[in-house]
């Protein structure tokens, strides 16, 4: 088991005095067999008037925050969650017979149930990423699923650039491609892409990264891959790393579109059409010692 302290604080600043629209968090890491939390709180500046928690269609914890009509001319958003980190060896997973050799048959029922993670999002670079993942995979030939998988996790690690962007949204898989560089959530949708081109379930990860253990993760959330493999369930990958996720991994948010995650996103009105507002995001995932 590993205790591990998340902190994370969202501060936004505006140039005239607005007022707050409802706000929607992404911040509650998924619990599970694998990831107890011990304690968690939510500080917001300006109070708000309601915090109102759900499940959203992936059963991922959201919050959503409603403040009074006071204008205000900042927004301080700090989370800080103490969690036990169970899943201390991640290789320990066995996949059923049928799928251990790429590539298999999923059941008709695990396709009913998979299949929003087996339609590729970018369909307009699917022909520039089947070209890509030929690369690791001669068509007809036979392979072991975990290892393609981890032949493709790796090469976008070691042969493709890391840089932090501040834009939001995600580079489209080509993009990545062309440039051969981009952000954490920029090598998790190129990965998503990959194996579903190959008609493997894959679905894109929000959440955070220790900065013992990640330094491309200092700083910020981080994000990554998780494949549906019969008899292992769903297994992180990430790309930034070049590793299959563990103790240095708390999901957050998970779903089928790259662009669908941000921690913190709402709306503010004012008078003065030419507002603008500056954010500052501070992240660290520390083991809680």
């Amino acid at each position: 088991m590993t205790p591990l302290l998340i902190r994370h604080t969202t501060h936004y600043a505006y140039s005239s005095p607005v007022a707050l629209g409802r706000h929607r968090l992404l911040l509650r890491p998924r619990v599970g067999h694998d990831i107890r939390i011990n304690s968690s709180s939510l500080t917001i500046s300006p109070q708000p008037t309601k915090i109102t928690w759900a499940r959203d269609v992936d059963s991922n914890s959201v919050a959503y925050v409603t403040f009074g009509p006071e204008l205000a001319t900042e927004l301080r958003i700090e989370s800080q969650v103490h969690v036990e980190h169970y899943d201390d060896k991640p290789l320990d997973f066995l996949v059923e017979d049928r799928a251990v050799m790429y590539p298999f048959v999923f059941t008709a029922a695990e396709r009913v149930e998979l299949s929003p993670y087996l339609v590729p999002v970018f369909n307009a670079d699917q022909t520039t990423v089947g070209t890509w993942v030929e690369e690791f995979l001669t068509p007809g030939n036979t392979i072991e699923t975990y290892v393609l998988l981890d032949l493709i996790n790796r090469a976008i690690a070691t042969t493709f650039t890391y840089r932090a962007r501040e834009e939001p949204g995600v580079q489209r898989p080509g993009e990545t491609l062309e440039k051969r560089s981009g952000s954490c959530r920029d090598f998790a949708t190129l990965m998503i892409e990959a194996c579903r081109h190959l008609g493997l379930p894959a679905r894109f990860v929000s959440g955070y990264a220790s900065t013992e253990d990640i330094p491309a993760a200092m700083g910020a959330t981080h994000a990554w891959t998780e494949v549906f493999l019969p008899g292992a369930g769903w297994k992180g990958f990430d790309s930034t790393s070049g590793t299959v996720t563990g103790t240095n991994h708390i999901a957050v948010a998970v779903g089928r579109n790259p662009e669908s995650f941000p921690p913190v996103s709402g709306s503010f009105a004012a008078d003065d059409d030419n507002v603008s507002s500056k954010l500052k995001v501070d992240v660290s995932v520390t083991r809680d010692r």
